[in-house]
Parts: C-alpha cells; sequence; structure tokens
C-alpha cells in the first residue's frame, strides 16, 4: 500500500507542476473542474432525476418477479466486448489473476440456471477503460467506470440441437415470439419510469429545459440493415432518431458480442454460417438496441439519438456457444473434456469452468445451461441521453464522479 501511495503521489507532483507551468494552481483546477459542477443547480436536478429513473426501474422489475442478484465486480471471466477499450484492469488475489468486471454478463445466466427464477436483475458496477478520442475531441457518452441496470429473463424453451439443425422454421417462429415478448418487457419498463419521472421530477425536467415524453407501446423499430443503407454505417442512430416520432426507438440486427443469437449459425452437415464476413442480415441477428434523444423545452427539437440499452436473446446450446465464441475471437482453440476435467484448461483461461458448466447436464439428459434473453441499461449514459441541451453538454455534467476519457488528464477524486 505504500508504495502505490508513492506511485500515485509522484504522478499527482508531475500533474500539479504541469497545470502550475500554465498559470493555474491545483486549487484552480479542483475549483474550475470538481467543486463548481459539485454545487451546481444542474447537478442537483440530474441526480434527482437519476434517483426516480434508478428507484423507479428497480421497483418495476421487482414487480415483474425478478430477483436482485448481487453485485459481481471481479471475477476469472468477464464480457470480452465487440468495441475497442484499452484493456481489462486485473487484480492479483490469493495466488489467482482477477479481472474487473466489463459487465455481468456471465454471471446473469448462471444465476438463471436455477429452475424456479423467472430473472433477476442488478444494478450493476462496469469498467471499461475506454480509448480516449484520437482528436482529443470531448464526444461526452463515454465514462471509464459506470452503473448498468442489468436484466436476464429466462425463455423456458426445451429446443435441443436437433431442432436447431433441421427445423429451422419452428425455432424461427419461437425466437420472433420472444423477441417481441422482450422488446415489449423492455418498453414497458421506460414507460414506467418515464411515468414516475414526470410524476415527481416535473420542476426538475423544467429546470433543464428538457421535456420527457411518455411513449407509446410499440416503440418504432428498425432493422441495423435499414438504417445503414438508408444513414450509413457511421450515423444510422441519428438518421433513424430522425424517422422516428417517438422519443425512444429500437435498432435491431447489430452483429456484435459472441453472446448475442444468430440464428442459424450451425447448419447441417457440420456447415456453419461464415462469421467473418460481415454479411449476416438483421433478420438472422436476435439482438437490438433502444436508443433514445432529449427535447428541447422551448423549441421542440431533438437532438441526436444515442443508445441507452443494449441486449439480446442469447445463445443457449452448448455447440453453438463454443463456436462462436471461437469465431469471435475470444479464443483460438475449443475445450477438451475428459473424465470430469478439462485437459487443455490452461488454454482456456476464464472460459474453462464456464464452458464445462455450459456442457453439463441434468440426469434427464437436458442442460443445466439457461434459455435466457435480457439487456444492460446505462444509468449515466440514459441520463446524457434524455437531459442533454441547453443545460446539460456533457455527460461529465450529470455526474459527480464521472471519468469521462476525454476530459481530464487525471481524475482527482
Amino acid at each position: 500500500m505504500e508504495d502505490k501511495i508513492k506511485i500515485i503521489g509522484e504522478s499527482l507532483y508531475r500533474f500539479q507542476a504541469a497545470i502550475n507551468e500554465s498559470g493555474i494552481s491545483l486549487q484552480d483546477f479542483i475549483r474550475e473542474n470538481y467543486v463548481n459542477k459539485w454545487l451546481s443547480d444542474e447537478l442537483y436536478h440530474a441526480m434527482a432525476i437519476r434517483t426516480t429513473f434508478v428507484n423507479s426501474s428497480l421497483d418495476f422489475l421487482q414487480s415483474e418477479g425478478l430477483f436482485n442478484l448481487e453485485k459481481v465486480m471481479m471475477s476469472i471471466i468477464t464480457d470480452p466486448l465487440a468495441h475497442d477499450i484499452e484493456h481489462t484492469p486485473s487484480i492479483p488475489y490469493k495466488g489467482q489473476m482477477y479481472l474487473t468486471t466489463h459487465s455481468m454478463i456471465y454471471s446473469k445466466f448462471l444465476a438463471c440456471s436455477n429452475p424456479n427464477i423467472k430473472g433477476v436483475y442488478v444494478d450493476s458496477p462496469n469498467i471499461r477503460l475506454e480509448i480516449e478520442s484520437p482528436t482529443k475531441e470531448q464526444r461526452g457518452k463515454y465514462l471509464i467506470d459506470f452503473s448498468q441496470i442489468d436484466v436476464e429473463l429466462k425463455r423456458d424453451r426445451s429446443i435441443t440441437l436437433e431442432q436447431y439443425l433441421h427445423n429451422q422454421n419452428h425455432v424461427k417462429e419461437i425466437l420472433h415470439e420472444d423477441m417481441k415478448k422482450i422488446k415489449n418487457f423492455f418498453e414497458r419498463l421506460i414507460v414506467h419510469t418515464c411515468e414516475e419521472l414526470n410524476k415527481k421530477n416535473t420542476d426538475d425536467l423544467k429546470k433543464l429545459r428538457v421535456v420527457l415524453e411518455v411513449p407509446e407501446i410499440p416503440f418504432p423499430s428498425f432493422s441495423k440493415d435499414y438504417c445503414t443503407k438508408k444513414y450509413g454505417a457511421r450515423t444510422y442512430e441519428e438518421g433513424a432518431g430522425e424517422e422516428s416520432k417517438s422519443q425512444f426507438f429500437w435498432i435491431t440486427g447489430l452483429l456484435r458480442e459472441n453472446y448475442d443469437l444468430v440464428y442459424p449459425y450451425l447448419l447441417p452437415g457440420g456447415k456453419k454460417t461464415d462469421m467473418q464476413s460481415k454479411s449476416i442480415p438483421s433478420e438472422n441477428i436476435f439482438n437490438y438496441d433502444i436508443c433514445a434523444k432529449s427535447i428541447d423545452l422551448t423549441t421542440g427539437k431533438h437532438t441526436p439519438a444515442k443508445e441507452i440499452l443494449s441486449g439480446a436473446i442469447r445463445e443457449w446450446l452448448f455447440e453453438p456457444i463454443v463456436e462462436r465464441i471461437i469465431d469471435n475471437r475470444v479464443l483460438k482453440t475449443r475445450p477438451v473434456f475428459k473424465d470430469g476435467n478439462i485437459e487443455n484448461i490452461d488454454e482456456l483461461g476464464g472460459y474453462g469452468p464456464f464452458l464445462l458448466f455450459v456442457s453439463m447436464k441434468r440426469d434427464d439428459g437436458t442442460p443445466f445451461f439457461p434459455a435466457t434473453m435480457g439487456g444492460g441499461i446505462g444509468v449515466e449514459r440514459t441520463l446524457y441521453a434524455i437531459l442533454r441541451g441547453e443545460k446539460i453538454k456533457r455527460i461529465d455534467d450529470i455526474t459527480y464522479f464521472g471519468k469521462n476519457p476525454d476530459s481530464h488528464p487525471l481524475y482527482l477524486y
């Protein structure tokens, strides 16, 4: 501990010397970048809205019969994520190396293996060392540590590998039914939180100069293929937002994480869909984002839309789970099981115990691993999406201690 204090102190010494050269004292820096924000009316109103948003979301999830799951902040396995991050922070402890959680995705899956549980939720901490803007511009939406309301629901579908391979029409019919169910679930959650915010935080919304509409169900929904063809790969969220009359809308079918369901993926005869071709149609990718925009109180104009929730129907059979992990280049080799052990466990990192559990079956031959669907709602990202405008300019403006990679070279609190 003493060594770490010394290292931090030396870093702060260099930081203080650097800002002194530009004519600013450390006190000046703290006052400008922290104190003024902490004492501001804008942060007060944003925190009041945050409190209602989180509490009403959790109340809804509890009322739906979901169980609250404990927070998992370190594990031997975490979400590998499809987008670029700098690296996964690690913690050595008791002879093992643990990873800080990018998200609790694998924990949610395993918790749902209990046959009596309908689903789980958790207001989870996440650490992602996002890469700063290469052009040093303020992008606004990124934080390296943030809160996410993670949700996972049981699908209660007993589709075998044989049915998966040879009865595609039946499987697709079930998957489309489940897509409707999970989208309706999250839509009702958003409607509930919007109603509560308009009931309890009318004055806070007015002071921040924004309007929050209670959206109608179902939300408008656009496939990614449609959006990118019409608006381009870089601006499809904003383009769909301009097209949507609703403040909240869906974009579906985004080729992303290894656990987001692609169907059909494994094909009869040992073949499989080429994941590297990037040409898988959106209709075969069973995942979704909710995007949102803010509405100016005076002009009624909408800001560009931002993603606030990502989720999917999950891969649930052992064989496609393994192949997706390989094809997403998370692992280079498949597990080899023998006599209850993993012969190549040293090549699998934290995925070894996870994949062993996925392969395990009950006495009747059914897997312990559950079929689920779910998503994660970024708390700070949602607040930024619906509140930004005249008063809220950056995601920093709605957090006390938000560590935006584009804001400061060093975080003091």
